[in-house]
């Protein structure tokens, strides 16, 4: 498909087929492409829980429960399921740490580039962690420019996907301790391939979208 037809195709799935599985191929480049997202100054401010088997998805279908237990089928019928985490917090050991991965890979040609590096993603971070005040916030903008990435290209190897921020997010921090590392959950991907009986596929249901003409201001 190119870019025009996958993005046509892509939807939100209602309905997976549990009897089909993502090979362990195209596993690899879904994990390559929640890897190499961009992010706001590389700070990479994310950590993903990804289940593929029955006792993985069961954990994570806790967060699907009680009013979210709507959700629960498409946790249980994917052949995978992405937690998405947000840091919830940043310091200077942090930029630190990306500064020296950088370096480590090979991202600057001498000492001076890599302190510019890392006086600017200080600088932003400190903007944002006491002039905005919006430090975890500004973290987790950064996860959904990630999941975007992510949903197009899954998309791009023909794998369905729902993002689901229907979950209980206190119960998946919970379950998988992830305050006590620093992190909390925000989103949910199952991802998979859709049941012929899915009335929201792009097979049956036409999509729809505000046209152009109210989208676009050309200067």
């Amino acid at each position: 498909m190119n870019l025009t037809e996958t993005l046509n195709w892509r939807y939100t799935t209602k309905e997976f087929d549990p009897t089909k599985k993502i090979s362990e191929a195209d596993m690899a480049k879904v994990k390559n492409l929640l890897r190499m997202s961009p992010s706001s100054v590389n700070l990479q401010p994310w950590h993903f829980i990804v289940a593929e088997t029955t006792e993985g998805k069961a954990r994570m279908a806790k967060g699907t429960q009680g009013f979210f237990h709507f959700n629960e089928p498409k946790v249980t019928n994917a052949s995978a399921v992405v937690l998405f985490c947000s840091k919830i917090d940043a310091d200077d050991a942090y930029y630190q740490h990306i500064a020296e991965t950088e370096d480590k890979n090979g991202r600057f040609p001498n000492e001076d580039i890599k302190n510019g590096f890392l006086g600017a993603v200080k600088t932003f971070a400190g903007i944002h962690k006491y002039d905005l005040k919006d430090l975890q916030h500004w973290m987790e903008k950064q996860v959904y420019l990630n999941i975007g990435s992510f949903l197009l290209g899954v998309a791009s190897l023909g794998i369905d996907a729902t993002p689901m921020e229907g979950i209980d997010v206190k119960a998946l921090d919970e379950e998988f301790g992830l305050r006590e590392k620093g992190f909390t959950a925000l989103v949910a991907v199952s991802i998979g391939y859709r049941a012929e009986s899915d009335f929201n596929s792009t097979d049956k249901t036409p999509k729809s979208r505000l046209p152009e003409s109210e989208l676009f201001t050309e200067i």
